[in-house]
């Protein structure tokens, strides 16, 4: 059997053009501090690359298999197919829930479609991958900045620490009354007779985060608040 290295050297640009296009990816994710970077997103997008040829090739290699003599069905798909369900453990280690937020998610979507344009590539479609790739990037580098004009709600938990003091949750309503971005979700009480201190737990939401610090400020300055305390809270 002859080598056929037109062939060959077509695969060979083929994967090529899948790593450089997954690791333009993985450079922007490795800039904004992920970390699947710019080697993570180039071997994958080059593995999707080579195991989309490895279908093709097998049909090839059984395309005269008479499929009626057997219980033996070719789909080239399906190695295409496993390899964007793996994707999904990649992926998933990529997320990070913390408190109030999840993270990696743009990550994971992007590991998901280095795979498909590694598989797109493998698969021929290499006009339509480029053009893939460019709206990736455009929405990866410029949509970004676009968010930042949109307001979103940041949740919050404020916990105050007064000795006794009858007037406390009045108190407390007087200074957030001051800030109409916050919202008051729910109060929490917590009274400890042998210190003699009343504790409040205060679930508020905002879309200026600008307004904590100052926030924080004006409880410190009452009289008979001990302790201030302020951190992200789930989102409901």
């Amino acid at each position: 059997m002859m080598t056929d290295w037109h062939t060959i050297s077509l695969q060979f640009g083929k994967l090529l053009l899948s790593a450089v296009l997954g690791g333009i990816i993985g450079f922007e994710r490795e800039s904004h501090g992920q970390a699947a970077g710019f080697r993570t997103y180039l071997v994958v997008s080059t593995g999707a690359c080579l195991m989309m040829l490895l279908s093709l090739h097998i049909e090839v290699i059984y395309h005269n298999f008479d499929v009626s003599q057997s219980v033996i069905r070719l789909d080239p798909g399906r190695i295409a197919s496993y390899a964007i369900a793996s994707m999904g453990f990649l992926g998933s280690g990529a997320i990070i829930k913390g408190r109030g937020s999840v993270r990696g998610l743009t990550t994971a979507a992007a590991l998901w479609i280095a795979t498909g344009i590694g598989l797109s590539i493998g698969a021929g479609l290499i006009y339509q991958t480029l053009f893939t790739t460019l709206i990736i990037i455009i929405a990866l580098y410029w949509v970004h900045p676009i968010r930042r004009l949109t307001t979103h709600r940041l949740y919050s938990i404020v916990t105050i620490k007064f000795a006794n003091d009858e007037d406390a949750l009045a108190k407390i309503r007087a200074v957030l009354s001051d800030f109409p971005s916050i919202c008051i979700q729910s109060y929490s009480y917590e009274y400890e007779v042998s210190p003699n201190t009343v504790t409040y737990r205060i679930r508020i939401y905002t879309t200026n985060d600008k307004d904590w610090f100052e926030v924080a400020s004006r409880f410190s300055r009452i009289s008979t608040v001990e302790e201030v305390k302020w951190q992200e809270s789930d989102v409901p």
